[in-house]
């Protein structure tokens, strides 16, 4: 029988999704008459790694490849499901779910969307060949059927509930055909998997590629024939600029639009000048510092706790993130589900943790290296340094860029190092099973290289699970071991701060970080 219920994300009711008015859109109308010849002006604090959806799942590079690329569904600003390039995603099995498409939609290069697109596609990101760090997204698919040019069968090797929200996750971006072909063409002629389309991105977004310059700086034109609600300027252009200090300045100045993300310590200096102001928005983000469990001494689950232990929550948040974000007691945020307030947090206490030190043999400490790769996390690691140095646990900071940093930790090369999660699909198995399921042990998001049969057991159970409150459990269970072997200490949940013009609106930030720059205008 056929289940035919609707679904969000944070309550998982059902399992359907059915075409929304005229353009499958619930977002708000905007007035695209405010932003005609208008161009758009964003500073990030990074480039991105790629601009091929299946080749990176670092922040930058999602915020840019947003703008450009559709999913099958998609979030709206009420944080539910909706259509987007599938009229509708219907379970009629517990293993097969249904996706019909719209059939008005074509890519940049004029190429039709299509079956056969998608099939392809979702058999990409899946191929061993090519080597996608998201393949953990969608491995629980086990086939992808056509059943004719607008229809397919998404088979699953068990019931999952979750796949309408990693199908909306970036990750689920839908490439053209043409672009893969070549892609294949290339791998076969010895170039590298993602080239090809990190060259040239070709997707059906409300924004399509225009320009990269010598420099990093990317330019994206609006898409005149978007299947859906065309965007509200002419063109946006994203800029790398690292410094925190001058993100702040260019946005001041005029010379940003938009500045993402902006330092805790920099929000009264924006909100105080004439003309600029923060936007602070509810994130599903965790910051933590991590361990690598493979590396001595964190080999040995006594000295992860005994950092726990010594590590001072509140002096991060209210002094090196002036008050801001939420302190962590788990990996989940509170807007993720999954998030639980039964857990039991490793609680500071510097004696203990110089006990628990001892019993490991190392009661004169030690030294050893922490990793980051910006100002906010340079402050917490300066933080984490003086809380180790009571314990007697002499700390170097190790400053890199953000692609070196990606590389160093996802290939084990880092004895500590700060870093961030976002659970983008607010549900706990994004949320945890790439970050502690031992087969995601590297750059698919598991840097701390921890493996835990029962974790595995339990993450995996409740994937499978479909009762709500059973996930929950499992959920709880997995969290509460994890918080006590601590391959991570969770800092903080974030609170997302981004820098804008006054004459910037319709604005919107994901608490996955991303920014909706669909609706952006900018009023005289």
């Amino acid at each position: 029988m056929k289940k035919s219920v609707m679904i969000s994300i944070l309550l998982f009711i059902g399992f359907v999704l059915t075409a929304c008015s005229d353009d499958g859109s619930s977002n708000e109308e905007s007035s695209n008459s405010e932003g005609e010849n208008k161009q758009l002006n964003v500073s990030l604090a990074a480039e991105p790694v790629s601009l091929d959806p299946n080749a990176a799942n670092d922040g930058n590079s999602l915020y840019v490849m947003n703008a450009m690329y559709d999913t099958l569904v998609e979030q709206n600003t009420d944080l539910e499901i909706q259509p987007a390039l599938a009229e509708s995603l219907e379970q009629i099995e517990d293993t097969v779910w249904e996706a019909k498409l719209r059939e008005d939609v074509t890519f940049h290069d004029g190429s039709a969307f299509n079956a056969e697109v998608v099939k392809a596609n979702l058999d990409r990101v899946l191929d061993p060949k090519i080597g996608s760090p998201l393949a953990f997204l969608f491995d629980m698919i086990e086939e992808v059927e056509i059943i004719d040019e607008y229809t397919v069968h998404i088979k699953t090797e068990y019931p999952f509930s979750a796949l309408p929200s990693h199908l909306a996750h970036p990750g689920g971006h839908m490439i053209s055909l043409e672009s893969i072909k070549k892609d294949y063409e290339a791998i076969e002629n010895g170039e590298q998997p993602f080239t090809t389309i990190n060259d040239q991105p070709v997707g059906t977004g409300y924004f399509q590629f225009d320009d990269r310059s010598i420099d990093g700086e990317i330019t994206l034109t609006k898409n005149d024939d978007y299947w859906g609600e065309e965007a509200g300027v002419e063109a946006v252009t994203f800029r790398s600029v690292p410094e925190d200090q001058t993100r702040v300045a260019e946005i001041q100045t005029g010379n940003s639009d938009i500045v993402y993300p902006v330092n805790a310590n920099n929000v009264d200096e924006i909100d105080s000048n004439e003309g600029t102001h923060v936007k602070q928005s509810e994130s599903a983000s965790m910051t933590y510092v991590g361990f690598n469990v493979e590396r001595e001494p964190f080999t040995d689950e006594r000295v992860r706790q005994a950092i726990a232990m010594a590590i001072n929550k509140d002096e991060i948040v209210n002094g090196a993130m002036n008050g801001i974000p939420i302190p962590a007691k788990g990996p989940l945020a509170p807007t993720v589900f999954g998030h639980s307030d039964e857990l039991q947090p490793i609680e500071q206490n510097v004696e203990q943790a110089k006990e628990l030190l001892a019993e490991a043999g190392y009661e004169d400490g030690f030294e050893t290296t922490v990793m980051a790769y910006d100002t906010t996390t340079s402050d917490i690691a300066t933080v984490i340094q003086s809380n180790l140095q009571q314990i007697g646990i002499d700390v170097e900071i190790q400053m890199t860029e953000i692609g070196n940093y990606l590389e160093v930790t996802g290939n084990g090369g880092a004895d500590m190092f700060v870093g961030s999660w976002g659970t983008v699909t607010l549900d706990a198995d994004y949320g945890l099973y790439p970050m502690f399921h031992s087969e995601n042990a590297g750059s698919p998001g598991n840097r701390s290289f921890y493996a835990n049969e029962e974790v595995d057991a339990l993450l995996e159970e409740a994937r499978q699970e479909g009762n709500n409150e059973r996930r929950l459990e499992l959920y709880q269970e997995a969290q509460q071991i994890i918080i006590d072997e601590a391959p991570i200490v969770p800092l903080y949940h974030s609170v997302l701060l981004a820098g804008l013009r006054d004459e910037v609106k319709g604005f919107y930030q994901f608490p996955s970080s991303f920014p909706y720059l669909r609706d952006v205008t900018i009023e005289e």
